[in-house]
């Protein structure tokens, strides 16, 4: 078993996926820290508020200075952070889809095929060189068509 799963762990895809996986962690932390500490306080300074984070309702209906203020004393909707993951989500996404559109650019694209080089014998349907006149499977006269 222990030889089954080396085998597997030591195949291509398992090791480029689990690159994948790393470079994506370490991607998204770059890319939360852009959103979070770039762009979201210009966002929240644009709308009147300094940062989402602190947008809440406390569920006990009194006023409270912030959300940890709010959390230590009653259940709240913290409709901000929710917010936050939002935008956060979206800045990843559109981040994740350029990055992928430029390795698409990077990497070769298949040569156009170019005129067939076979085709099927009428007969025995085999597949025979394009300019074959006879079958060498089952010796057929081909037209030339």
């Amino acid at each position: 078993m222990l030889k089954d799963f080396k085998e597997f762990a030591m195949r291509g895809n398992v090791m480029d996926m689990a690159v994948g996986v790393i470079i994506g962690a370490a991607f998204g932390k770059i890319v939360t820290s852009l959103v979070e500490d770039v762009l979201m306080p210009p966002i929240g300074q644009l709308l009147g508020r300094a940062d989402f984070s602190n947008l809440f309702i406390s569920l006990d209906g009194k006023s409270y200075e912030n959300l940890a203020a709010a959390k230590a004393h009653a259940a709240t909707i913290s409709y901000g952070v929710f917010l936050n993951n939002i935008v956060n989500f979206l800045i990843v996404a559109f981040c994740v889809f350029l990055v992928v559109q430029q390795v698409n650019r990077w990497t070769k694209k298949p040569a156009p095929a170019g005129a067939p080089t076979t085709k099927e014998c009428p007969q025995c349907a085999m597949t025979i060189p394009i300019a074959a006149k006879r079958c060498g499977h089952c010796t057929a006269q081909l037209s030339q068509g």
